[in-house]
Order: C-alpha cells, then sequence, then structure tokens
C-alpha cells in the first residue's frame, strides 16, 4: 500500500512524504525506537527510493520526503531554495512523522541535508547513510556547466521513451548507454498538452544548487556523532579517496562502495546497495 502523508516544512511548505509499503507489525520493530527518513538528490523525488523503503518497511518504519522544490511537494517561486530551508525541512518531517531518533539515508544533495541536520540536531539522528556525495567545494564552473546543460534539454520531450533515450543514451553527459539514469529522469517528468516535461523548475534547482556548491562541508561532517556510513559508486561522483578522507573524518564513520555504480547508486545497483548498507541498518537500528 502508497500512503501519502503531508508534511508542513519550514516557513509553512507543503511537503509530501510517502510509505510505500505498510509498517512492520512484528514485536521487534514494536520495540526498536524510530524509523529511516529517505531523502532524495537534487531533481530526484521520493519514489526513486520506493524499492528501498519496500526492504526496509519489512523491519522498520521507512518513509520517503519530497523535498521542496520536487516531486508533489510544493514549489514556491520565490523558495527559500537555500540550504537551511531543506536541513529545517528535514527536521520538520521527522518530528511531525514521529521518526526520530531516526536514520537519515540521503542520496548526493539528500545527503547533505542529512549530515548537516545530523550535526545540528543529534537527538533526533541515530545513525545516517551518505550515498555518493561530496563533502569539497565544486566551484563556479560546475555551477555554469549545469546551467549550460538545462539549457541544452530538448523540451518538451514527445513521449516517455524519447525521455529515457535522451538521458540514458543522447545526452552529452552521458559517456555510455545507462537504461538506470533514463528510468530515473522519466520518473521525474509528467506530460502536459504540448508533451513531457520535468515536475521540477530547473532554475528552482540551480538556486538550490547554487547554496552549496562554493562551499566545502567538512566542518558540518566532523560534528556528526552517530555511526555514518559513507557509500560510493565504483563509477560515480565521489571519488574513494575523498570518499575514505570523509570516512576518517566521521567520529564513527564506515565507508561501503558498490561495483558497476554510477552517481545513482541505489538505481543503477539496487541489489548491491542492499547489500552495501543492510548490515549498517541492521547495527544501527536492532542493536545487533
Amino acid at each position: 500500500m502508497v500512503r501519502r502523508i503531508d508534511v508542513t516544512g519550514a516557513g509553512g511548505v507543503g511537503l509530501a512524504a510517502w510509505e510505500y509499503a505498510d509498517p512492520p507489525k512484528s514485536r521487534e520493530a514494536e520495540a526498536s525506537p524510530g524509523g529511516v527518513l529517505l531523502l532524495h538528490g537534487l531533481m530526484g523525488r521520493a519514489s526513486h527510493w520506493a524499492g528501498t523503503a519496500r526492504w526496509l518497511a519489512e523491519r522498520h518504519r521507512a518513509v520517503a520526503l519530497d523535498q521542496r522544490g520536487h516531486g508533489q511537494s510544493d514549489k514556491p517561486a520565490d523558495g527559500p531554495y537555500h540550504r537551511e530551508a531543506y536541513v529545517d525541512d528535514a527536521e520538520a518531517a521527522l518530528e511531525q512523522l514521529g521518526l526520530a531518533p531516526a536514520v537519515l539515508i540521503g542520496h548526493s544533495m539528500g545527503a547533505l541535508t542529512g549530515w548537516q541536520l545530523a550535526a545540528r540536531r543529534p537527538d533526533l539522528v541515530r545513525g545516517l547513510v551518505v550515498c555518493d556525495m561530496r563533502a569539497s567545494a565544486l566551484g563556479a564552473a560546475s555551477q555554469r556547466e549545469w546551467a549550460d546543460w538545462f539549457k541544452s534539454w530538448p523540451v518538451p520531450f514527445a513521449t516517455l521513451a524519447d525521455v529515457r533515450k535522451w538521458f540514458g543514451e543522447d545526452d552529452p553527459w552521458v559517456e555510455r548507454p545507462n537504461p538506470s539514469r533514463g528510468n530515473f529522469f522519466a520518473e521525474v517528468m509528467t506530460e502536459g498538452d504540448d508533451g513531457w516535461r520535468p515536475v521540477f523548475d530547473p532554475a528552482h534547482m540551480l538556486k538550490s544548487r547554487e547554496t552549496w556548491v562554493y562551499d566545502a562541508h567538512w566542518e558540518e561532517l566532523i560534528q556528526v556523532q552517530c555511526p555514518a556510513l559513507v557509500v560510493r559508486g565504483l563509477d560515480g561522483e565521489l571519488g574513494r579517496a575523498e570518499a575514505q578522507e570523509m570516512v576518517r573524518v566521521l567520529p564513527r564513520g564506515a565507508y561501503a562502495e558498490v561495483p558497476d555504480a554510477g552517481h545513482l547508486v541505489h538505481y543503477d545497483q539496487p541489489a548491491g546497495w542492499r547489500e552495501a548498507i543492510e548490515p549498517f541498518l541492521d547495527g544501527v537500528l536492532t542493536g545487533s
């Protein structure tokens, strides 16, 4: 059963949270406090976590959040889309959903939100999974590349098949055919009178991104006191050396990597993703 739960974020922004399976009813689950909050990356949506949420729900309550500007959550024209707003939203979601103390699982930008919240509110976070997100600054050139990339999209797309083909094969950023990437973007499109367009406003995505690409985030990472697992796709955006340095500076850090996966680790290799994070989650959530 899929269930939507409405959450009020910072500044009254309406957020959509989703459960993709019934919460577990076992004595073990009832005895374990807290749950899991899943935070997608830039341009993502809660449904990208559906597969992960379903196997998590076998033993834990798992909720995925459409973050502001994404999915079915509000997309205020004037934002704000800065870091504080995203972190405040995640904090509000934990409290309103009754998930705390929770494990936060974040991909890319969602991982940054997770560790910033864990640093600020250690009472709400008992564990953290950081999936393919860098702590180093990316710089102005990266932001310009993204602005140019958005302009290159041949929108509107006539069909979802065109979406899958462009993002999976024709996009200049694709080095080799990547069907999972095409599927990822097909899931964030909506059909209008003239064809298929993204459910988000690219301008909002650039605004969200500019609030973190110019700065490094090591100081906040060091402040994360809970157990934390840094996961990278072998061909992802987070390099091995930086990932291992992130683990080193985390007070209770651990490391995992998923073979044959790019940046979209949980989408590229769902089985490898589960194998990488499940033992960590079991240890944090059940104390095993």
